[in-house]
Parts: C-alpha cells; sequence; structure tokens
C-alpha cells in the first residue's frame, strides 16, 4: 500500500529549529503535490503545500516566515525546514501526497512524526 513516511520531529527548545523528511513509499513523488498538517492541542492544523513541481507553495499565516516547504522529486522526498518553533507548533506533523494537486486532500499520508517544543 503506498504511503508516506515521516521522520526528523524531536525535542526541542523555542526558538530551536527542526528539519522534517518525507518519503514516498510505493509512489513517485513527483506526480503528486505534497503538504504538511499538524495535529496540535487545538485540533488539526493545514501548515503548508508545495505543488508537483515545486515552483508554488501556500502556509498558513502562523508558520509563514519561520516554516520552508521543498521537494527533491529525484529522491521522491519532500522537506519542511522549521526554524523559531515556538511551544504552539508542538504537535505530530503528518505529510501526504495529493493527485488533484491542491492539497485539499490526500491519497496516501503517514503515521506522523512528533514535534515538542518546550523550554
Amino acid at each position: 500500500q503506498p504511503h508516506t513516511v515521516e521522520s526528523g520531529g524531536g525535542s526541542v527548545q523555542p526558538g530551536g529549529s527542526l528539519r522534517l523528511s518525507c518519503v514516498a513509499s510505493g509512489f513517485t513523488l513527483d506526480e503528486f503535490a505534497i503538504g504538511w498538517w499538524r495535529q496540535v492541542a487545538k485540533g488539526r492544523e493545514e501548515v503548508t503545500c508545495i505543488s508537483k513541481s515545486g515552483r508554488s507553495t501556500e502556509y498558513t499565516d502562523s508558520v509563514k516566515g519561520r516554516f520552508t516547504i521543498s521537494r527533491d522529486n529525484t529522491n521522491n522526498t519532500a522537506y519542511l525546514q522549521m526554524n523559531d518553533l515556538k511551544p504552539e507548533d508542538t504537535g505530530v506533523y503528518y505529510c501526504g501526497a495529493d493527485k488533484w494537486g491542491n492539497c485539499r486532500g490526500y491519497d496516501y499520508w503517514g503515521r506522523g512524526t512528533q514535534v515538542t517544543v518546550s523550554s
């Protein structure tokens, strides 16, 4: 069954950085837009999306200027660079692959990776 594999989570202090990875398993990444969402204390929050080509990105307001999504189609991997992390960024981060290309729904996803921001 195709799915994604998220990694790179961990525990950091406020102001710290983490880089999450999303590897495509059983499918070819360049045929899908990739999005990241997170399950945080207040519920599910869509974080960011990158188009199939990588030329277009979207971010939720709370992470603009701090998070950067990217993709390396040759390595079947997408990334989420997270800088200046805040306690409210704590949660489980998931990446999904969307054939339609707009990250409004996902065809494949993974089990997530935990991010904890605490002093």
